[in-house]
């Protein structure tokens, strides 16, 4: 069933996808400062700070959006090949679940934004 209006919608699943890249970079970055996997790791852990900046941004203003129309994302499930997330907004709620691979999915579209994003703003 689906409740929520379409704005709220755009920003809450935006900012839960949003907010996973993020997860998913910062691991990544722990990781790769943690390992000696690259002999010239620096050039790596500077571009993907540097991406992650552009998405705590995005992040920002998206958490903005959803305190000024008291929109929630909740984690309601985890399982092996799907999650569940509640979606709350002005009494208004949603599940919507998301198959791993899904997800997996728009993190990295996400991501590839961020870095062309960022490409584009390096050659400037």
């Amino acid at each position: 069933m689906r409740n929520l209006d379409p704005i709220e919608w755009q920003i809450a699943s935006r900012y839960l996808f949003v907010d996973l890249t993020l997860k998913v970079i910062d691991r990544d970055l722990n990781m790769l400062k943690k390992s000696s996997l690259f002999k010239i790791s620096d050039h790596y852990i500077a571009l993907l700070e540097s991406v992650q900046k552009t998405g705590v941004e995005e992040r920002k203003q998206l958490k903005k959006q959803m305190q000024q129309e008291k929109i929630k994302v909740i984690l309601s499930k985890k399982q092996e090949t799907f999650t569940s997330y509640l979606f709350t907004s002005k009494g208004k709620q949603e599940v919507r679940n998301y198959f791993h691979s899904a997800i997996k999915k728009k993190v990295e579209n996400i991501l590839d934004e961020w870095m062309k994003q960022n490409d584009r703003t390096s050659i400037m």
